[in-house]
């Protein structure tokens, strides 16, 4: 079977955890200084390391101290943990509709859903790609607007020849097992507005004042204050030194995707069928690979029938705006609601070759011909 998506590590990954394991020092300490050092060099700013790229979303909202009245406009086409990070916040997500070339959000569309309410906005660097950042800083500075970006894809990528990360206001990013680089679970939340990330050390840990410190030298506060709502949502020592090790990798991690990337482009630049997306893969380090299906009417039959083929596929993702929690009679985004239905996402992870990639496509055409001939 070729995999979708896959973890990646190996003998280092193990070792640096049997270390930790062994010095019985397992919550969050000196490695996790360690890796927030790490990626402070890497990004050139303040960096706060977190559980899970969700929590890094929803704790840079916190620290921004929005009330429940107010709004974020965020693209419907995102995982649902965009949303779940901004209504954790008792704040109301506005769903906006996307580009139907780019997959990022449609600020045409969201212009519309402004109103006194709107506080930010959390574009997402779908698929690794940040080329709407210029259009964004420029739209989010006419209203007035914070920028929270979902970088979940984006680790590695590029713009202006810039980071993604080294610039704007806040980015969060996310190392799960299956992204640029893991820490089997974690994230983090990148600014220079020290308020922010100050805030969320707090945060992190219950809101207990300054534990960040005593933590990182091996100790914990006894005698503390908690002046606001704080989570559990701090890294672990574990997983902080898996991240070191993935870290070390980034650069192969990242060349092999974008070769993996550009080799789909060249197989798919002539297919009638399947629709590319037009990224440049010199600026982008992409997490998923996504094509469009013009006219595919049953998507899990596609699924099903590449699963039997040895292949893996997924789609990437449901339109919030139509699950429950979040549906309204009021909202109707076309482009999305189109879109979604045509998306599927190929196998694309450092584990994979160039051969692969030909055995993906090659039994993506078989079967979209069988498809074809029912």
């Amino acid at each position: 079977m070729i995999k979708l998506s896959k973890s990646c590590i190996g003998k280092e990954e193990k070792l640096a955890v049997s270390e930790v394991l062994d010095n019985e020092y397992l919550g969050m300490g000196v490695n996790v200084l360690k890796f927030e050092q790490l990626l402070e060099g890497f990004f050139n700013r303040p960096v706060a390391c977190v559980s899970t790229g969700t929590s890094a979303l929803q704790l840079a909202i916190q620290a921004l101290g929005l009330n429940t009245n107010d709004e974020i406009l965020v693209p419907s086409i995102t995982y649902v943990a965009s949303f779940q990070a901004i209504s954790a916040n008792r704040v109301k997500p506005i769903p906006c509709d996307i580009n139907s070339k780019t997959l990022l959000i449609d600020l045409n569309d969201a212009k519309k859903k402004i109103t006194a309410n709107t506080k930010a906005i959390m574009p997402v660097n779908y698929a690794g790609d940040g080329s709407d950042l210029d259009e964004i800083y420029k739209f989010a500075n006419k209203y007035k607007l914070r920028v929270i970006q979902d970088s979940a894809h984006a680790f590695g990528s590029t713009f202006n020849n810039k980071l993604i990360g080294s610039f704007g206001d806040i980015s969060c990013f996310s190392f799960d097992g299956i992204k640029n680089i893991t820490s089997g679970e974690g994230g983090c939340v990148v600014s220079d507005d020290l308020n922010i990330i100050e805030n969320i050390k707090n945060t992190r840990l219950l809101g207990v004042e300054n534990d960040t410190q005593m933590r990182y030298s091996g100790k914990r506060s006894w005698s503390f204050d908690v002046k606001h709502q704080g989570w559990r949502f701090h890294m672990s020592n574990i997983m902080a030194a898996i991240g070191i090790e993935q870290f070390k990798k980034l650069e192969v991690f990242s060349k092999k995707r974008k070769s993996l990337a550009k080799e789909y482009d060249k197989l798919l630049s002539n297919n009638s069928r399947v629709q590319k997306f037009n990224r440049n893969y010199d600026n982008i380090n992409p997490h998923i690979y996504v094509v469009r299906i013009p006219g595919l009417r049953d998507k899990n039959l596609l699924m099903n029938l590449m699963a039997e083929n040895k292949v893996q596929v997924g789609f990437h993702y449901f339109p919030n705006h139509l699950l429950s929690l979040y549906k309204s009679e009021d909202v109707s985004l076309k482009v999305s609601e189109s879109v979604f239905k045509e998306l599927v996402t190929l196998p694309l992870h450092p584990d994979l070759n160039k051969r692969d990639v030909n055995t993906v496509i090659k039994k993506l055409n078989k079967v979209l011909d069988f498809i074809d001939e029912g």
